[in-house]
């Protein structure tokens, strides 16, 4: 429970500040909001990882993960962008947009970048926390993909 009480807080930071970064990186400019957004969606796909790492594969991972940061730029965006009037972005330019909040071509890039999102929270996890190694992680996925290949033949 103590490191729970430590290890969520930072995950929350890590992900608040790579987010913030690649916004400021890439676009000049972001907003403190997107820091939460960053922060919530990198521990919320850590908690899932973590939790289904066994059963799941990290195609189903990223898919999932997609999903929940797409919904939650969505509602942040309904509320900061909507509500608040602070504009801090605006989709609607983009093709396959809602309500310009949320487009099709930045869920897919969700689904990319969720995959460096699992391995540097599992990395984070193992260096920091002293849970399972990423390598012998990924050793045990592998080894249930066999498992799961060899029961369909």
């Amino acid at each position: 429970m103590k490191d729970q009480l430590r290890k969520l807080p930072f995950l929350f930071g890590v992900g608040g500040a790579a987010y913030y970064t690649a916004e400021m990186t890439c676009r000049g400019y972001s907003h403190w909001t997107m820091f939460v957004l960053g922060g919530i969606c990198f521990v919320i796909i850590g908690l899932l990882e973590h939790r289904l790492r066994y059963s799941r594969s990290y195609t189903w991972l990223m898919t999932v993960s997609s999903i929940i940061i797409t919904s939650l730029e969505f509602f942040t965006g309904l509320i900061v962008n909507r509500w608040l009037g602070l504009g801090v972005w605006d989709y609607s330019g983009q093709p396959f947009n809602l309500m310009g909040q949320v487009c099709l071509l930045f869920s897919v890039i969700w689904y990319f970048l969720s995959y460096a999102a699992i391995v540097l929270n599992n990395y984070l996890r193992c260096w920091f926390f002293h849970e399972e190694h990423p390598h012998v992680l990924a050793q045990k996925l592998q080894e249930i993909s066999s498992r799961q290949t060899a029961a369909t033949k």
